[in-house]
């Protein structure tokens, strides 16, 4: 393979911000044979792609993915536009030969994520889903405590994702800032937009869930349009959720994740129970892990806590800086670009792929099913 790869990137909101700025930072922190070329950005509004392609240095623009897609020039397609278009520009993408990297949720429901899984296994091109709170290095860490078998059998799974922004009655459905709050364009609320990453954290950190069940609340019924406010529009995602599960392995789950929970921004957190130990986690201070180990001495057993920075031992921290100089969030999506360069490189998996993305969409689906129907529902 040549040592660089043409990007073409979908979308320039809050998400397109985060890739460019980890193709951008990937190589001069990690070594890496192969570089990527930051070549086309596209979007729909020509003034606002511009000034974001000249802000992060994109070399062209694009106003139709189709054509995006169809230049001789791009290699790999990264989709960051919304989750109505993800199955189109995949199933495009694939059948061009293209690589592909798609934000989370993979799609709007299993169905289309099949499809998705299937066109990019039948054109045998390397992809990822930027599931990247994979990539915080203690989450990394807590991974590999578990599979050292630091916490014994599993017991218990718990997590939280809380975020308190659409609380206010007069925040409008639509738009290209606010269409996570319109179904048709996200498939489904808190859902698709947060419980989808407690969900593949936990696969991937506990194991296959076996059934599940779930209830919903849209707190508020109605909101005006972006695009006219004085019409209105029935809310049609979940403002929370909240299920029980049972994993494969025998261990129970408790999730749970709102945007009404006042003060708190990006409160993303789990807590795993195992026979000889438990671990904890918290974004909102994410360069630490608690962790209890039941087998040390009873006089001085309790929870400690891990300040993962330490570059010999930790991941990703010795490419970073000295221990007590914390990484923050941009930082997750750099160590993902990074992660899928060295698949390449070696020519392996090593990051979670559209497969891993199916997954956590069967999970989401049988939630919004259970919500809705009130029953358990296998996977």
């Amino acid at each position: 393979m040549k040592n660089s790869i043409n990007v073409g990137l979908v979308g320039y909101g809050f998400m397109g911000r985060t890739h460019s700025n980890a193709y951008a930072q990937a190589c001069k922190f990690f070594p890496h044979t192969i570089h990527p070329v930051l070549k086309a950005v596209c979007g729909r509004d020509p003034v606002k792609l511009q000034t974001f392609a000249d802000n992060w240095g994109w070399e062209s623009t694009e106003t139709d993915w189709r054509k995006l897609i169809e230049r001789s020039d791009i290699e790999l397609i990264d989709i960051c536009s919304p989750n109505d278009t993800h199955m189109d520009i995949v199933l495009a993408a694939a059948k061009a030969g293209k690589m592909i990297i798609c934000e989370k949720p993979l799609a709007k429901n299993a169905s289309e994520a099949r499809l998705m899984v299937d066109a990019v296994k039948k054109a045998g091109v390397p992809n990822m889903v930027c599931f990247n709170y994979r990539r915080v290095p203690a989450v990394t860490l807590a991974k590999r405590m578990i599979d050292e078998g630091r916490l014994g059998r599993i017991f218990h799974y718990r997590a939280k994702y809380l975020q308190d922004w659409t609380m206010s009655s007069n925040l409008p459905i639509g738009g290209p800032t606010l269409w996570r709050l319109d179904a048709k364009a996200a498939g489904s609320g808190v859902t698709g937009d947060l419980l989808a990453h407690s969900i593949d954290l936990a696969l991937w950190l506990a194991g296959p869930i076996q059934e599940l069940t779930a209830m919903s609340k849209t707190f508020i019924t109605n909101r005006p349009l972006q695009a006219d406010p004085s019409k209105s529009a029935k809310v049609e995602i979940d403002d929370a959720c909240a299920f029980l599960a049972r994993f494969k392995n025998g261990a129970l789950g408790t999730f749970e994740s709102t945007r009404y929970a006042r003060g708190r921004k990006n409160q993303n957190t789990f807590e795993i129970n195992g026979e000889l130990g438990t671990i904890a986690f918290d974004f909102e201070n994410m360069n630490v892990l608690e962790y209890y180990d039941h087998r040390a001495d009873s006089a001085y057993r309790g929870f400690s806590k891990i300040q993962v920075w330490d570059g010999d031992k930790h991941p990703y921290m010795g490419n970073w800086w000295v221990p007590g100089c914390g990484i923050g969030y941009e930082h997750t999506f750099i160590h993902a670009i990074s992660d899928f360069l060295y698949g390449l490189e070696q020519n392996t998996k090593l990051c979670p792929d559209l497969e891993d993305g199916y997954k956590t969409q069967l999970v989401c689906d049988a939630v919004l099913a259970s919500a809705a129907s009130g029953s358990w529902q296998q996977l």
